[in-house]
């Protein structure tokens, strides 16, 4: 079964593109991974998108994925919580 893309994802990947940061989409490795790699001043984010309405809870997989990742992993739902993930929050504004 294909990945479903959450609505909001293009929104934040220009946003996320537009303050410089390099964008790398994981969705063909499923099972749980998260679905951007971010590069952002030399650190890596891994960022799982969920929608702010309707389906947004994580799936069992991706549960499962982040319960036995031991580095950072974090969920976002809007352009402004991704920007804040990786410490550029205010930078569009």
């Amino acid at each position: 079964m294909p990945k479903r893309t959450d609505h909001n994802q293009p929104e934040i990947v220009a946003a996320l593109r537009k303050v410089g940061a390099s964008v790398q989409h994981l969705s063909s490795v499923g099972r749980g991974c998260p679905d951007l790699l971010v590069g952002f001043r030399q650190t890596n984010y891994l960022l799982e998108i969920k929608n702010t309405n309707g389906y947004n809870k994580l799936t069992p997989d991706e549960i499962r994925w982040l319960e036995s990742w031991s580095g950072q992993a974090i969920v976002v739902r809007s352009v402004e919580e991704a920007l804040a993930a990786i410490g550029a929050y205010g930078e569009m504004l």
